[in-house]
């Protein structure tokens, strides 16, 4: 009996015509609602183009801007020490933080800006000294709290609640042997954290920090309720009023919003693709990002495999 060599097999995708129908539909409707974007004189694109570049409209972008940095800063540094308070063994500062954590996160970010408008209402003064004894310090709190302070220090502290919980997730992420192995080497507890953990941990702490900063973005819109009257949205909402034409502004404000998001969108990417070098997955014969020449060379040379637990024999 002659052996016969085995035809390969001509294999064709399954024809999928749903496919391509649902594709036609939205595109049809994506087109329809181009046009109407266009088309629709309701729009009134020629008053978008007048505000766009408005020196009022500009001022309120840097405003926002200058928020959204001012209270993330706020919120990163007391996050990183909520969290480190968190899974400390004082019982004293871990039930500081717990509360911290609690009170912020459960109460409306709009009633704790209103709460900050009213500090002078509720604190007409406020003063430095000994509790139930002599005071060395009074200043009026209107004169040091004004609405931007207000403003920063209320977005700061409530996103310091939230991001506490992610960067407590991310130290909880790194593998305990890496603290275990630093005690064993002599390092103290602050160097391992600063030098060891949390370097780790950015890999699971930046993707939701960088969500959290475009959250915040948007969020800024609420300080009117301290109130602050200077940030994007409240300034063409008001110059919308005057004109009696809200829609032409709105798209201005979306208009610079969209802009930032993406700048920040791809700021994004390129700290997470920093922090999760090594973390990549690697394809056959292609080195990792990150990697050092060395790294790569050895690679190259054929004699290990990019996963170090495949063996190899050279």
């Amino acid at each position: 009996m002659n052996a016969t060599t085995p035809e390969l097999i001509n294999a064709r995708p399954v024809p999928r015509p749903s496919t391509w129908a649902w594709a036609a539909v939205v595109l049809v409707l994506v087109a329809m609602f181009v046009h109407g974007l266009l088309t629709n004189p309701n729009y009134r694109w020629d008053i978008v183009g007048q505000y766009l570049l408005d020196a009022r409209v500009v001022a309120g972008v840097g405003w926002t801007l200058l928020l959204t940095l001012g209270s993330m800063f706020i919120g990163i540094v007391l996050a990183v020490l909520m969290a480190v308070m968190r899974q400390g063994t004082n019982p004293v500062l871990r039930g500081v933080s717990t509360v911290y954590i609690w009170f912020f996160r459960g109460t409306p970010i709009y009633t704790q800006l209103v709460f900050w408008g009213l500090l002078s209402v509720l604190y007409p003064t406020l003063s430095l000294g000994i509790p139930f004894g002599p005071e060395f310090i009074t200043f009026e709190t209107s004169v040091v709290f004004n609405a931007a302070i207000a403003a920063l220090l209320g977005l700061g502290l409530n996103e310091g609640a939230y991001l506490a919980e992610i960067v407590r997730g991310g130290l909880n992420s790194v593998d305990k042997g890496q603290s275990e192995v630093a005690t064993a080497l002599g390092m103290k507890r602050t160097t391992t954290l600063w030098r060891i953990i949390i370097p780790q941990a950015m890999r699971v702490i930046v993707p939701p920090t960088g969500n959290e900063t475009i959250s915040m973005l948007k969020t800024t819109s609420l300080v009117l309720a301290v109130p602050f009257t200077l940030e994007l949205t409240f300034v063409t909402n008001a110059l919308g009023n005057q004109k009696f034409l809200p829609v032409p502004l709105l798209i201005v404000a979306a208009i610079y919003y969209l802009v930032i998001t993406s700048i920040l969108m791809v700021g994004q990417h390129y700290v997470e693709a920093y922090y999760g070098r090594g973390f990549d997955d690697a394809h056959a014969g292609k080195a990792p990002k990150g990697m050092s020449r060395r790294q790569q060379a050895i690679l190259s040379a054929g004699t290990v495999h990019i996963d170090p637990t495949q063996e190899s024999t050279p």
